[in-house]
C-alpha cells in the first residue's frame, strides 16, 4: 500500500484511496503541486482581492472565449453568484435586498429532467425555480422529456434566466435552448461543474450561447477544492463581482479594477451582497490561477491513455474473480475519462454491490468506489484519481470480497 501524506496520521483522521474520482465528499481532487507551491508562497505577503480577481478573469476569458470570468467558493457558489446577477442586474437596491426579490423578476426555468440537488445554489440568492417538460422519453414512446416550446412558454416577465444542467443525456440541445432564451432576452445559467475533461469543453458551451457557465476549479482542472469558475458576459460578471467584492469602503478612496466593477456606472459603492459569504483568498485564487494554466497546458490524450490503462488494469486484476463482469466505458460522455464498471452478481459473488461499497469504506485507509449504480448492482472504478499502486490496492481489497 503506498505511503500517504503523515499529517492524516497525526490527526487520527483515515486516508482515502479514491477510485471514486473527483467527488467533493473525499476532498474532490490532488491539487496540482506546482498550485500548492504556489498557494504557500502567496501565503507570505498580501495582494488585493479584486486585483487576483481580474487576473483570473483575464485568465478565464481566454480558456473559455467568455468575456469575462470569476472565481468564488466552489461551483454551486458560482451558481449562486450566476443565478444573484441575473436577478439583480446592476441595480444597487436589487444587490442590497438579496435574497428578498420582492418586485423583481426571480425566476429560473429549467427542464424537469435538469433538476437537481445542487440548485438550491440557484434558490440562495432568491430564485424560483420553474420546471418544466416530463419524464416522457423513459416510456419508450419515442417522446422527448422537454421540448423547445415548453421552455419558450413558460419564460414570462418574472423570468431571471433559465438553467441548464449540462450531462451528455440532456436535452434539449445547449443551442436550442440559448436560440429560446435570447429571444426571450434572458441569459441561459450552465452548471457544467464536473464536464472537464476535455480542455475543449472550456469553450464548448459558450460557443453553444451560454451566458454563464459554472465550472468546478478541484476536480479535473485540479485546483483549491474551494473553488469555483464562472465564465460569462461582462455585465453579469460585473454584477457578480459587485455582490462578492468586500465593499466596506469609502467611495471617494474606493477604486476597483475598472473590468470587475465601475463605481461611478454603477451610481455608489455596493454594500456587503449575497456573495459575501463566498469569498475566497488570496492563497486560493493565486492556487487557482496556476492550476487553469497548466489544465491548459496539459496533453489531454496521455491523460486519456494513462486512464484507460489503468482501466484496462483494475479491469485485469478483477476478472478473476466469480459472479464478477467487468465494462470499461467509451469516451462518448461529455466527460471523457473512462470507468470500470463492476456487475456483482450476489449469488456468486458472495456480496451485493452495495454491502462491497459499504464494506470497503469501513477499512483504514477507506477505499471508496463509485456508487451511483449500486441499486442495479454495480460499482465503479475510476482511473482519475489513482495511481498504478493505489489501483492495485483496490482491486486486492474488492477481491478480498469476492468469492474467487
Amino acid at each position: 500500500m503506498p505511503d500517504h501524506a503523515a499529517i492524516y496520521d497525526e490527526l487520527d483522521v483515515p486516508t482515502v484511496v479514491n477510485a471514486a474520482g473527483t467527488k467533493t465528499r473525499i476532498g474532490g481532487s490532488l491539487i496540482r503541486p506546482e498550485a500548492a507551491d504556489a498557494m504557500r508562497a502567496a501565503a507570505d505577503s498580501f495582494a488585493r482581492i479584486s486585483d487576483l480577481q481580474s487576473r483570473a478573469s483575464d485568465l478565464i476569458a481566454d480558456a473559455t472565449g467568455a468575456e469575462a470570468g470569476y472565481v468564488a467558493s466552489g461551483a454551486a457558489a458560482t451558481m449562486t453568484l450566476a443565478a444573484a446577477a441575473a436577478i439583480a442586474g446592476d441595480d444597487l437596491g436589487a444587490m442590497a435586498r438579496l435574497p428578498d426579490t420582492e418586485g423583481l423578476a426571480d425566476e429560473i426555468v429549467m427542464p424537469r429532467t435538469h433538476r437537481t440537488g445542487y440548485d438550491h445554489a440557484l434558490r440562495a440568492a432568491g430564485a424560483t425555480v420553474v420546471d418544466v417538460g416530463t419524464n416522457d422519453r423513459h416510456l419508450g414512446t419515442g417522446s422527448r422529456n422537454v421540448e423547445p416550446w415548453e421552455i419558450a412558454d413558460a419564460v414570462g416577465e418574472e423570468t431571471a434566466a433559465v438553467g441548464y444542467v449540462q450531462k451528455e443525456y440532456t436535452e434539449p440541445p445547449l443551442a436550442t435552448v440559448a436560440d429560446v432564451a435570447h429571444d426571450h432576452d434572458v441569459p441561459v445559467i450552465v452548471d457544467a461543474a464536473a464536464e472537464l475533461p476535455p480542455v475543449s469543453n472550456l469553450e464548448r458551451f459558450i460557443e453553444a450561447g451560454a451566458d454563464m457557465v459554472v465550472f468546478s476549479g478541484g476536480k479535473a482542472v485540479r485546483g483549491p477544492q474551494s473553488t469555483g469558475i464562472l465564465a460569462g458576459r461582462e455585465e453579469y460578471v460585473r454584477s457578480a463581482a459587485a455582490q462578492h467584492l468586500d465593499m466596506h469602503a469609502h467611495e471617494d478612496a474606493y477604486v476597483p479594477p475598472e473590468d470587475l466593477v465601475d463605481v461611478d456606472d454603477l451610481g455608489g459603492v455596493p454594500r456587503q451582497g449575497i456573495g459575501r459569504g463566498l469569498k475566497v483568498g488570496k492563497e486560493e485564487l493565486v492556487g487557482i490561477i496556476r492550476a487553469l494554466e497548466l489544465f491548459l497546458e496539459e496533453d489531454q490524450a496521455a491523460k486519456q491513455e494513462e486512464w484507460t490503462a489503468r482501466a484496462m488494469r483494475v479491469a485485469e486484476g478483477l476478472d478473476s474473480a466469480s459472479g464478477v463482469i467487468t465494462e470499461i466505458t467509451g469516451d462518448d460522455a461529455v466527460s471523457v475519462a473512462p470507468e470500470v464498471i463492476v456487475a456483482v452478481d450476489p449469488d456468486e459473488a458472495g456480496i451485493t454491490a452495495t454491502e462491497l461499497a459499504r464494506e470497503l469504506r469501513q477499512e483504514r485507509p477507506r477505499v471508496f468506489v463509485g456508487a451511483d449504480g449500486i441499486d442495479a448492482g454495480r460499482v465503479a472504478v475510476n482511473p482519475m484519481c489513482l495511481t498504478d499502486e493505489e489501483a492495485d490496492y483496490a482491486v486486492e481489497r474488492m477481491l478480498s470480497y469476492l468469492d474467487e
